[in-house]
């Protein structure tokens, strides 16, 4: 039996949306205020999603302290209370939008997880305004 099993973490993080090379009008008209060159924060909410069939010993997907630590120490710990484009080392060369940040985790988290599990990544960036990723 399949089904999926889902923890909540948080974090927050500022970042600056932009692109090298760009001028600050050319980087505002595309990011917006997003391209503050002074940076701006979030408040982050993640979503990780574990599929997999039910151990029948356990009763369990997965292990949900499992999950929690490696979400802790992949996500929480690095991200939080950062600046992602300054301190993050995945973001000093990739343009940190809720999409990328969204990718950036699900690999983090997949080169953790047994690959028997299929990981669904939901990151929203304010209340309106999330990613969905499944690899």
């Amino acid at each position: 039996m399949s089904l999926t099993v889902y923890r909540r973490a948080h974090f927050n993080a500022a970042h600056r949306l932009f692109k090298d090379g760009w001028s600050d009008e050319k980087n505002y008209e595309v990011f917006g205020k997003c391209s503050n060159p002074n940076y701006h924060g979030h408040n982050y909410e993640l979503e990780v999603g574990v599929t997999g069939d039910v151990d029948p010993e356990t009763g369990f997907v997965i292990d949900l302290s499992l999950l929690k630590a490696i979400i802790k120490e992949e996500v929480e710990t690095p991200f939080d209370h950062k600046n992602l484009n300054v301190e993050v080392p995945e973001f000093m060369e990739l343009n940190p939008t809720v999409e990328n940040i969204a990718i950036v985790i699900w690999k983090k988290l997949s080169e953790r997880l047994n690959e028997k599990y299929q990981i669904t990544v939901k990151l929203y960036e304010t209340p309106r305004n999330f990613v969905v990723y499944t690899g």
